[in-house]
């Protein structure tokens, strides 16, 4: 890949509303600047927003919660993350109405499998955004679903009032300081063969339902997660890029992708996140350790060294030589 400007398709947007759902959540609505109708996204989509933070260029993905059939605008909620990389720092503290942002066009990682005979959706924490455009998508379209949505308490949990009122039975909340517990044994062995279930929230959480549910023999094919990871932090190192003929250095803070964007080249990217292997590159050579931190490749290929997941991954070592 060789040193250009980059080519992903883009969307100016204005920001138009900023609420505060709970003490560390806000939503955002962006607005096209050119007054035009957004594309299209399915329940499950995300966004990647740009941030111009001083000289550093932030991207940072973020499901869409709005309505899949709104063309108008789009609606995303962001945590405020103190020990995070900064991304959402600054949508909390920096962008204010009337901001200028640009978003990536929504990509699906986590869709809705139309063939499923129930959608049996978990949620913890902020992972419920992706989940309410999912569930009005699944409201629109008459299919059998339920929410099992666990908070710390009832005003850390987002968009409560909205969820039982517009979906009432359909949904149950878990609260942490009630010492209330999702019964997911229970669940997962009541429901009807062709049930297929989603998860998105906390790491643990995410682990315990997957496992549960496979421990309980549910099919590979049913089972739908979506989990974004945060480039880690770490030591900086050199990366050598052969095709484009440079040498980059990875800052401490700063993903190896982050860096070679940064240095003028051209690297998809759908996720950012270690999920989707759309910035998937090819080792040439290392002398070192390859850290990977993606949930796309497999243990082998981890282990093989061919390949790395520059969105989220790091090295430790002499010299790293990618193909890029």
């Amino acid at each position: 890949m060789t040193k250009s400007a980059d080519r992903t398709p883009k969307i100016d947007v204005r920001v138009t509303q900023i609420v505060d759902v709970t003490s560390e959540i806000k939503r955002f609505r962006f607005e096209p600047t050119d007054g035009k109708p957004l594309p299209v996204f399915a329940g499950g989509a995300h966004v990647v927003v740009e941030m111009e933070d001083g000289d550093t260029l932030r991207r940072n993905p973020y499901s869409l919660m709005s309505s899949p059939g709104a063309t108008d605008a789009y609606n995303i909620s962001v945590r405020r993350d103190p020990g995070g990389r900064g991304g959402s720092m600054f949508m909390h503290d920096r962008v204010t109405v009337g901001s200028l942002l640009r978003l990536s066009h929504p990509v699906n990682l986590f869709p809705i499998d139309r063939r499923a005979r129930k959608h049996l959706l978990f949620a913890g924490g902020i992972g419920i955004t992706p989940t309410l455009a999912m569930m009005s998508e699944l409201a629109r379209y008459g299919d059998a679903f339920e929410l099992n949505y666990a908070v710390r308490s009832e005003n850390d949990g987002a968009y409560l009032d909205q969820l039982r009122n517009t979906y009432g039975k359909r949904v149950s909340i878990y609260r942490d300081d009630q010492g209330e517990q999702i019964p997911l044994t229970t669940l997962l062995a009541a429901q009807p063969l062709g049930t297929h279930l989603y998860v998105c929230g906390p790491g643990g959480m995410m682990n315990w339902v997957l496992s549960t549910a496979e421990g309980l023999g549910w099919p590979a094919q049913n089972l739908h997660s979506e989990r974004f990871l945060a480039p880690p932090s770490g030591s900086p190192y050199e990366v050598r890029l052969a095709a484009s003929d440079l040498s980059i250095k990875v800052g401490p803070h700063q993903s190896m992708l982050e860096a070679i964007e940064a240095a003028g080249v051209d690297a998809p990217y759908l996720c950012r996140g270690g999920a989707c292997g759309q910035c998937e590159t090819r080792v040439i050579s290392f002398d070192g350790t390859l850290l990977h931190n993606d949930h796309y490749l497999t243990d082998d290929e981890h282990a093989g060294g061919q390949k790395v997941m520059p969105c989220v991954s790091r090295f430790e070592g002499r010299e790293l030589v990618l193909d890029r």
